[in-house]
């Protein structure tokens, strides 16, 4: 059986794949509004496997800050206002392809992250 966790992982996956394809397109907003969602989606699955809130942006970001003091790393919030500015740009269209490359892989670092947590997750840790 395919668990939500798992579920929001590979949409974190994909939606990160299409970042770099929307980025190398020269579609900035949606290759930014793509990083956020992949960066979103694999929040997602940490509050999944926890069962913890994620059905909205407060959720997610107290989900990280929670992920943030259990792994002691400081990384983690950062690395997340990154995939949020690249959220404001989606609206606001005001990042060039420098920054939003930039961003993009500060998103990377911290879906790297996220995912190492739940890699090393119990699956009954709700």
């Amino acid at each position: 059986m395919v668990t939500s966790d798992i579920t929001y992982r590979e949409a974190s996956r994909q939606l990160l794949a299409h970042a770099h394809a929307e980025l190398d397109a020269g579609d900035l907003r949606q290759a930014s509004e793509k990083a956020w969602g992949a960066a979103a989606q694999v929040v997602k699955a940490a509050a999944e496997l926890r069962g913890w809130d994620h059905n909205s942006h407060r959720g997610l970001y107290l989900t990280v800050r929670r992920i943030r003091a259990e792994a002691a790393d400081q990384h983690i919030q950062d690395f997340f206002a990154f995939a949020n500015y690249l959220h404001t740009n989606f609206y606001e269209n005001s990042l060039d392809d420098v920054d939003i490359a930039r961003y993009l892989a500060h998103t990377e670092e911290f879906i790297a992250k996220i995912e190492a947590i739940l890699d090393a997750s119990p699956t009954n840790s709700r």
